[in-house]
């Protein structure tokens, strides 16, 4: 799973999945929904009306999760063994059992998405998140322990991706008790992209590098170029998600006639409460002022 294929699966799903979470947080700040009951678009009720209801971020995951898994117990040519045969017995192929671990965990999570939002009675936000939550903290883990016997372009790879994984944590852990804030999801979808982006990234540099040759361990001059590679994954996945909010909105604006009538309603109603209220304070000044010069001419005669 360490290989070329095994990068680049993962972090194209990562960013799928990150490019889906953008798409939802932008439409719902562009029409003000609410993250957690999203309104549907008015529909009739025929043979294909319940798959308006599907979890689909959850079914992602589920069916990505079953196919990486799959493929990990399946790429080993003796397939996956977990000790060898001889005295003491040692442990065989930490690494794809590390991997196994991520992708069975990322399938239950894809599990409790379907079953909260499809098979329970109500929709359960918190035990998604906490969920989401509880994956990211194993993967945190396995992934610290994934680096012990790197060294080099591989080892700064994998720092900078335990730093998004970190962040991501953190992120999913504050959404367990504020999970219907705009920012932070917002966040969460920016981390996911990066995520997904720098794991490609990772596989071209590891495994098929651009220009043919392979990166020097022992060359500082490439390892500080890993790193500006990352800095300019941030800046192009920020302006990744900048696009997606604006096309969001421009798509909405033409295919949502709602939006365009309640912003033209809005203006005239401040208008109209603005102008009357300015016109009936200035008559009251008015007024005042005559009452004060009346009350000074009569002093004075």
């Amino acid at each position: 799973m360490g290989k070329f294929i095994g990068h680049l699966y993962p972090g194209l799903y990562l960013f799928s999945y990150g490019l889906y979470q953008a798409a939802v947080v932008s439409k719902a700040m562009i029409v003000n929904d609410s993250l957690l009951y999203l309104s549907c678009p008015p529909r009739n009720k025929g043979r294909w009306a319940g798959l308006w209801g599907i979890s689909y971020g959850g079914l992602l995951k589920l069916v990505t999760g079953s196919i990486l898994t799959v493929y990990v117990v399946f790429c080993l040519d003796d397939m996956m063994v977990l000790m060898d045969k001889k005295y003491p017995p040692r442990f065989l192929y930490p690494k794809e059992w590390q991997h196994l671990t991520m992708f069975i965990l990322l399938t239950l999570n894809g599990c409790v998405d379907v079953m909260s939002r499809n098979l329970l009675p109500q929709r359960c936000v918190l035990l998604e998140k906490g969920s989401l939550v509880l994956t990211f903290y194993v993967l945190l883990l396995l992934l610290i322990s994934h680096v012990q016997d790197t060294t080099g372009i591989e080892l700064q790879i994998h720092y900078l991706l335990i730093l998004v994984v970190f962040l991501l944590m953190l992120v999913l852990t504050i959404e367990l008790w504020t999970p219907d804030t705009f920012q932070l999801l917002l966040i969460e979808a920016f981390l996911f992209l990066m995520m997904g982006s720098w794991l490609m990234q990772a596989g071209f540099i590891l495994y098929r590098p651009v220009t043919g040759y392979p990166w020097q361990d022992d060359d500082i001059s490439d390892i500080m170029f890993v790193t500006t590679f990352f800095c300019w994954h941030v800046m192009i996945n920020a302006l990744c998600l900048l696009g997606i909010y604006g096309l969001s909105a421009l798509w909405h604006r033409c295919h949502c006639p709602s939006l365009k009538l309640m912003g033209s309603k809005e203006a005239p109603y401040h208008k109209g409460t603005v102008g009357p209220l300015y016109k009936l304070l200035q008559e009251v000044e008015q007024s005042e002022k005559d009452e004060q010069a009346l009350l000074l001419s009569k002093s004075s005669s």
